[in-house]
């Protein structure tokens, strides 16, 4: 089989199309058959600079759907042609991978292959924003950083979905339209911090309830600023820089969450419910993914550089 691997950590260049040996499953293990799989800003950071778990040589990707091919010993839950995905297994930008079947839902007739895999990351992701960091009710208004972006246009339609209102950032105007679509009731049109003055102003200076802030260091203290008395500030921007501050610089008496990957499924129970929830929600019309690029799996070097480049709308996608 081929995946993208790297031997060392730096720009897409250091991505390679490398012949591997096949995987073979182990107890407890599914062998999948890629068919797509979902680019994500962590990708970039364990190719970029690497993270505990993600140190090359290794192969990139974490997401995806695919087809069952064989079976380990001891899975009793999946069969032979099952159509699976996965939200989480190191080494997806592959053609084959051998799966904890825990790991992997099994993905219902109605839902499209190219969905299935654009809403396990990004899709619990912003299902964990919405119900847990933040229970977003009637009335509430939530501040989306990057709203026409893979996280941005789900977490903006469950947001409305909720009941709430959404204030969206974007950073060009063309993807104006792609944020009001999703169901944004104001989009603002802004690169870095400074927009608290804005966000007050169209709260009709209260401020929001809660700001889903991925930017990194150039929005973290604007994200504060533009929330009311004990607002929520979700912070999901590691890979943009971890700011430096005192307890004490926190204004408004707000609350500031970092809502990490593995909360948002800490177990199997929660990996099948909340995908469940999500499936649902694209079945019953409420939840509609944007794929903003497909790419072959052998040019995943290219959607690397066109997500870096923060010109991309929507969800990026590798086929094999």
């Amino acid at each position: 089989m081929h995946a993208i691997h790297i031997e060392e950590h730096g720009g897409p260049e250091v991505m390679r199309w490398t012949e591997l040996p096949d995987p073979a499953p182990g107890p407890g293990e599914a062998l999948v058959r890629l068919g797509v799989a979902g680019v994500n800003y962590m990708d970039t950071g364990a190719r970029g600079q690497g993270a505990p778990g993600w140190v090359a040589p290794l192969v990139l990707g974490a997401e995806g759907m695919g087809h069952v091919t064989a079976l380990g010993d001891g899975v009793e839950d999946l069969a032979v042609g099952d159509r699976v995905a996965w939200f989480y297994h190191r080494g997806s930008y592959a053609e084959l991978l051998a799966v904890p079947a825990a790991s992997l839902v099994k993905v219902p007739a109605g839902i499209p292959d190219e969905t299935a895999a654009a809403v396990m990351l990004q899709g619990l992701t912003a299902n964990h924003f919405s119900t847990e960091t933040y229970p977003v009710k009637p009335g509430d208004t939530a501040v989306v950083h990057a709203a026409a972006g893979g996280v941005g246009l789900l977490l903006t339609q469950m947001v409305k979905a909720r009941g709430g209102k959404v204030i969206g950032l974007v950073s060009r105007e063309e993807k104006v339209p792609v944020a009001e679509e999703a169901g944004a009731d104001h989009v603002l049109v802004w690169s870095g911090g400074g927009f608290e003055d804005r966000i007050k102003e169209l709260t009709g200076g209260e401020g929001a309830h809660v700001v889903y802030d991925g930017g990194g260091t150039e929005t973290f203290r604007s994200s504060q600023l533009a929330l009311r008395r004990h607002g929520v500030h979700a912070y999901y921007g590691p890979m943009m820089g971890v700011p430096t501050f005192r307890p004490t610089d926190l204004p408004n008496s707000i609350l500031l969450s970092y809502p990490t990957m593995f909360d948002h499924v800490p177990t199997r129970e929660a990996l099948v419910r909340r995908t469940g929830e999500i499936f649902d929600m694209v079945l019953a019309g409420q939840l509609t993914v944007r794929i903003g690029g497909r790419y072959a799996l052998a040019d995943a070097a290219r959607a690397h550089a066109d997500i870096e480049s923060r010109r991309t709308t929507g969800k990026l996608l590798l086929l094999p």
